[in-house]
């Protein structure tokens, strides 16, 4: 393998792009084929705007070269003989030109007819000892066939051609050189088709191209969509995550401080009501735009700072400042888990220490475990439910609840994202004692998770 070679696949292997050949700049600029390459273009959109002029100048063309050898021909065949157009009347010639001729107008529309109507014609010329110099029409005929016409029909008349010019040469016709005759008309035949076909293949290389450029101009759009989508829901994630839990605190506190302010006769217990009230509308309108925001799609990647295990004790803190009772207790190296992971686990308390607040209320209580094992990763949030004679809020969601199966909410359903993005099982639902909320979540951890540490194992 050369240099060149190995350092582009080198370039390959590591998906850079190489730059393209400024062979085709060049062209444009060079004096003489920038002037071809502009007039080959005009030439195209010149016939794609009026194509039957440029068959009506071929026909021309055709014709003109004929003219000569019809006005001032001297009989002589292009193999030394005379032919036998002494013999025949003098419009003959004339009209075996136009026949000739004239189905080349047809050609490009009609490429397979046009060839055996001028086939025909040859022959019948042939059969009559004539050699016209109008002729060339059967080479451009099946150039043509070649270029635009069906591979299968070519077939067909190459042979069909083939076999026409041998019997002409040999038998319809008088050549003084049969073999020279035969290799030089096979010869043109084959150059005829050759030409056609090599078109033919460039064309369909060039779709191909364009269509490769089509596709990759899609699938750049489509990966810009998604790209954008997944940003869309990875903000709408992190505005429920973040906004959402931090004025579910703030209603939560502005409710208790207003009931303790209405049984004391204060006269902040309006505006603390009227606090709470907001806050709720707040959350009724942050849940409308992530409905906007959010997609089915919900591809996350950790974006740096993310809150991890760490994070967990000011989060408790906060919402011990609303008035839930929570205990929090870890077992295991929770600190060699991965980023991913710790991200994972304080989104999963977060939620549901927030659903805890939404439905059970402040009165209630809240057990935190998170336990690191073999490979997997623990996290249990267990509540006790409305207390006793506290006013029941809704219910908690789940199964049975708002966001049961075919419900819309947003909380439960990315904690079970979140977990599915590691291999996780979750359970959500009703404690074995029968009142309060348990949510239970077992997570896969990455290799690099340190082993267990010898501590209290979860019941």
């Amino acid at each position: 393998m050369s240099a060149d070679r190995a350092a582009a696949a080198a370039d390959t292997a590591r998906g850079t792009a190489v730059p393209p050949s400024p062979g085709i700049e060049a062209a444009w600029a060079h004096p003489l084929l920038g002037r071809l390459l502009r007039g080959q273009r005009d030439r195209r959109r010149l016939d794609r705007r009026y194509p039957w002029l440029f068959d009506t100048a071929v026909v021309l063309a055709v014709v003109c070269v004929s003219l000569p050898d019809l006005l001032w021909g001297g009989g002589n065949s292009p193999f030394g003989d005379a032919d036998t157009r002494d013999r025949l009347p003098s419009f003959v010639p004339f009209a075996f030109t136009v026949a000739l001729a004239v189905p080349l107008w047809w050609r490009r529309r009609a490429p397979a007819v046009a060839f055996f109507v001028i086939g025909l014609v040859s022959l019948a010329q042939w059969s009559l000892g004539l050699w016209l110099p109008a002729g060339i029409a059967a080479l451009i005929a099946l150039y043509t066939l070649a270029r635009r016409g069906s591979l299968r029909v070519l077939g067909l008349a190459v042979g069909v051609t083939a076999a026409g010019l041998i019997l002409a040469v040999c038998f319809l016709v008088p050549v003084e050189h049969p073999l020279l005759g035969v290799f030089f008309l096979l010869g043109t035949v084959t150059a005829a088709t050759a030409t056609g076909l090599t078109l033919r293949i460039r064309e369909m290389y060039l779709a191909a191209l364009e269509d490769r450029a089509r596709r990759l101009e899609i699938e750049h759009e489509q990966r810009v969509r998604l790209t954008a989508a997944a940003e869309r829901s990875r903000v709408a994630r992190e505005m429920h995550d973040i906004v959402g839990h931090n004025l579910s605190v703030m209603v939560s506190v502005a409710d208790g401080a207003a009931t303790l302010a209405a049984n004391r006769n204060e006269r902040s217990a309006e505006a603390l009501r009227i606090l709470g009230d907001t806050g709720r509308q707040a959350m009724s309108e942050l849940r409308r735009v992530l409905g906007v925001l959010r997609e089915e799609r919900d591809d996350e990647r950790a974006l740096g700072p993310q809150p991890g295990i760490r994070d967990l004790d000011p989060l408790l803190t906060r919402v011990r400042a609303a008035g839930l009772k929570v205990t929090y207790r870890t077992v295991g190296d929770l600190d060699a888990l991965g980023d991913g992971v710790q991200l994972t686990v304080y989104r999963i308390v977060q939620e549901a220490l927030t659903n805890t607040l939404k439905h059970a209320g402040t009165g209630s209580a809240a057990e935190v475990c998170v336990a690191a094992g073999a490979g997997t990763v623990r996290i249990r949030v267990a509540d006790t439910g409305t207390p006793p004679g506290a006013p029941a809020g809704p219910a908690h969601p789940g199964p049975t609840g708002p966001s049961g199966p075919g419900a819309s909410g947003h909380g439960l359903v990315g904690i079970r994202q979140r977990a599915a993005m590691f291999g996780g099982t979750v359970t959500l639902g009703p404690r074995d004692t029968g009142h309060g909320w348990l949510v239970d979540v077992v997570l896969d951890a990455p290799p690099s998770t340190a082993p267990p540490a010898p501590g209290e194992p979860l019941s």
